[in-house]
């Protein structure tokens, strides 16, 4: 049975399957990423781990993998397969596409970004699929985003197309990491709900879902913290939309699993801000934590196909 590797790169574990050609899973598993023992620790576990996955592949299904997809987090550039820098992982220059490639028999491998991995399979078999333009923007540690168009996610001319994350929200506001001052993340994200309600609450272990079931249930504070991200994602997600103008909007991560605590604020919110711009259909993922992994099934497939209608035309 013809099948490909799909593997998801987490900083802490890794999902992988094998799929099928009408995109059926057809064996699961997972993996620690093992980051805690170095860079090249993290890459000997994924080449161990395709490894294993091949192995499993030939055993079960009487053929090896005929090729791979693997998502990775950090800077992807995806045309030349380097895994270019990672600071959960603590990689750079990582030629991650041509050692896998060696690693699982010489077998074409596609690498992509985390985020935009995950959209693909969200716009095209998840939350967005039948719609020509789609915007994904998980909200979670920080936020990101995927610019689907026409079935594909667009990656821009350096690979960092849809880091709608650092669009600023609140000129001069809170430091970010990436050097700005008020970028969307630093408010909107489930890191920054969640710090911010741990401090009001004064317990160090509360968390962005902690909060929604405080706004839920009628908490004052709660709501005003709440109300401060809405208005803040609002804020970004309008920026977006007047850039992109995609047909539909679809908001995941950790944040987005508080359902209509979120998303009925949240339409509220960007149908106030809209002008002249056009409302997109604001959806919740569909996919959940196996986005990444339905995606580099997909890139996989994606990759087969070109070189199918390749050898085709040659």
């Amino acid at each position: 049975m013809r099948h490909v590797i799909a593997l998801d790169v987490g900083g802490t574990g890794m999902k992988a399957a094998l799929v099928g050609a009408k995109g059926e899973l057809l064996h699961r598993a997972r993996r620690a990423t093992g980051r805690d023992r170095g860079p090249d620790a993290v890459v000997e576990s994924i080449l161990d781990f395709a490894a294993e996955l091949r192995a499993h592949g030939e055993q079960s299904f009487g053929e090896p993998a005929a090729a791979a997809g693997v998502a990775v987090p950090g800077i992807v550039d995806e045309a030349r397969g380097i895994a270019s820098y990672s600071a959960n992982l603590g990689w750079r220059d990582v030629p991650l596409r041509d050692l896998l490639t060696a690693k699982i028999g010489g077998v074409p491998v596609a690498l992509g970004h985390d985020v935009r991995t995950g959209g693909l399979a969200e716009g095209r078999i998840g939350a967005g699929q039948g719609a020509d333009r789609f915007l994904f923007v998980p909200l979670g540690t920080g936020i990101a985003g995927a610019i689907g168009i026409e079935g594909r996610v667009e990656s821009g001319a350096h690979g960092f197309a849809g880091e709608i994350g650092h669009i600023v929200v609140r000129p001069a506001g809170t430091p970010c990491p990436c050097g700005q001052r008020g970028c969307l993340e630093r408010y909107a994200s489930a890191a920054a709900v969640s710090e911010a309600w741990a401090k009001a609450s004064g317990n160090p272990d509360a968390d962005a879902a902690d909060c929604a079931k405080a706004v839920a249930s009628g908490d004052p504070t709660a709501l005003t913290i709440w109300q401060q991200a809405v208005s803040a994602l609002a804020d970004g997600l309008i920026t977006a939309l007047t850039l992109l103008d995609p047909r539909t909007l679809i908001i995941g991560g950790g944040l987005a699993e508080a359902g209509e605590t979120l998303f009925t604020p949240l339409r509220d919110a960007v149908r106030e801000r809209v002008t002249f711009q056009k409302l997109p259909t604001i959806v919740p993922a569909a996919l959940g934590d196996t986005a990444g992994c339905l995606g580099a099934g997909l890139l996989a497939w994606d990759l087969l196909d070109t070189t199918d209608r390749t050898e085709v035309t040659t």
